[in-house]
């Protein structure tokens, strides 16, 4: 009797577990996990890529047009008030690039939904 009840114990411990798998799979299947994970690491490249555009490309042309010629430490002092502006106008431009391929992308992911219908 015991070792029956350790046969069937084991094999329900089994079906738990690959009910477990199913479930965690159909989770991954239902909610896009899979193309959110890929989605998010391209994006962290795309980040990347962009910073360097700025930093590397756009900025040192900018560059020719501020006092003392360093975007990095441009500032504005007010009395006692440092402003800081050649980093922030760096991290603007940053910051309207992305937004500009956010709205792109949307804007053509949102054609192609209304094409589907």
């Amino acid at each position: 009797m015991y070792h029956k009840s350790r046969s069937l114990l084991k094999r329900l411990k089994g079906e738990i577990k690959l009910t477990l798998v199913n479930e965690y799979l159909d989770f991954l299947k239902e909610y896009k996990i899979i193309e959110l994970a890929i989605a998010f690491i391209m994006g962290t490249a795309a980040t990347v890529l962009i910073k360097s555009l700025v930093d590397n490309i756009i900025m040192p042309i900018i560059t020719v047009f501020i006092p003392n010629g360093e975007w990095k430490t441009a500032k504005l002092i007010i009395g006692n008030v440092v402003i800081s502006w050649g980093q922030f106008l760096s991290d603007l431009i940053y910051f309207l690039i992305v937004g500009l391929i956010i709205f792109i992308f949307v804007k053509k992911l949102m054609k192609l939904e209304v094409a589907k219908k």
